[in-house]
């Protein structure tokens, strides 16, 4: 009997082994980003980090798929719905008709995607890279560097997303160096580092001692030439010691925890999450001087550290200027 009984229990406990496991395993939310564009470009770059990050919690199951065209978007997020992804990420900003009739088909699922629109009820929040705080900071700088008063501007395409980055530097470098005119060229691509490239060299040959690399190869650019940089996004000087000087980083991590535990405490909603990229929300930050940090002249270190607290204290906010800038040098 005693045998009996202890078969019994060993049986009744893997039966409750083999419903608690599964159950268990279903807590983590199983998480689909679409990305347009290579998972290693800044923008992009920035939101794998933080949902692999998540995933590394043990918070999440991540798939995603990159270099998703336009015309196959909406078949990709039909399918990660289908495939019972609770929560969808994605920048759906040339897509933006197709994303939106996909997530009213869908009203259970938790989207999340980077627009330049308004959240859409019940179920599509948007975000977007508010580092123009940063960005103003890394101008300071760029203003202070630049021998021959000549700043190069290479950025992808002139949407809100960039035009507001570059009119923060370039609003920045005008406080250190009233004196500073910019090259603005749009290379028409989000991920073309040769094309970048070229048209970074155009400026310097014009001029340009210091650039400002919203793109990927303007950096190569600015050291072959042995002109300076400023990067965007991410930090890249440790690719570049000698060239880039400082960078405007974007944080999306207060951006997909806050959107995480909405979709796990089932609160989720449309919601605009643009504003968890500012610096109060540790969403965007100046990189560190680093390799700089004895190059940059010691009163423009504090002029930008004053310049970080009164905005950090609400005494000073960066203009959001979404207009397309335009070149003031010739």
């Amino acid at each position: 009997m005693k045998r009996r009984s202890l078969l019994g229990a060993a049986a009744a406990l893997c039966a409750a082994l083999s419903v608690s496991l599964p159950a268990f395993a279903q807590t983590k939310i199983k998480v689909a980003a679409i990305y347009t564009v290579p998972v290693e470009q800044q923008w992009v770059s920035r939101i794998h980090k933080a949902l692999n990050a998540a995933k590394d919690r043990g918070e999440i199951e991540y798939v995603f798929s990159e270099k998703v065209a336009n015309a196959d978007y909406e078949r990709v997020m039909r399918e990660y719905a289908e495939k019972g992804n609770t929560f969808i990420v994605g920048e759906s900003f040339a897509v933006e008709a197709a994303a939106r009739k996909v997530a009213k088909q869908y009203p259970k699922i938790s989207f999340l995607m980077g627009s330049s629109g308004k959240p859409q009820a019940p179920n599509f929040s948007v975000f977007d890279n508010y580092i123009q705080e940063p960005a103003y900071l890394s101008g300071m700088i760029a203003g202070a560097m630049t021998k021959s008063n000549k700043i190069g501007m290479v950025g992808g395409y002139p949407i809100p997303e960039v035009n507001r980055l570059m009119h923060g530097f370039m609003a920045g470098a005008k406080e250190t160096n009233p004196k500073v005119e910019f090259y603005v060229t749009f290379i028409g691509s989000w991920f073309d580092p040769p094309k970048a490239k070229e048209a970074a060299l155009a400026q310097i040959a014009k001029g340009a001692d210091v650039m400002y690399a919203e793109r990927f190869g303007v950096s190569d650019a600015a050291k072959e030439k042995g002109v300076l940089a400023i990067g965007n996004v991410i930090n890249t000087q440790k690719d570049y010691p000698d060239t880039v000087v400082a960078s405007a980083l974007w944080n999306m991590e207060p951006t997909i925890d806050t959107a995480l535990k909405a979709v796990k405490a089932g609160t989720f909603k449309a919601e605009d999450y643009g504003h968890y990229s500012m610096m109060k929300h540790k969403g965007s930050e100046l990189a560190p001087l680093g390799t700089f940090e004895a190059k940059v002249p010691a009163n423009i270190k504090k002029a930008v550290a004053d310049k970080q607290a009164a905005i950090l204290s609400g005494k000073f906010t960066v203009k959001v200027n979404d207009a397309e800038p335009k070149s003031t040098a010739k």
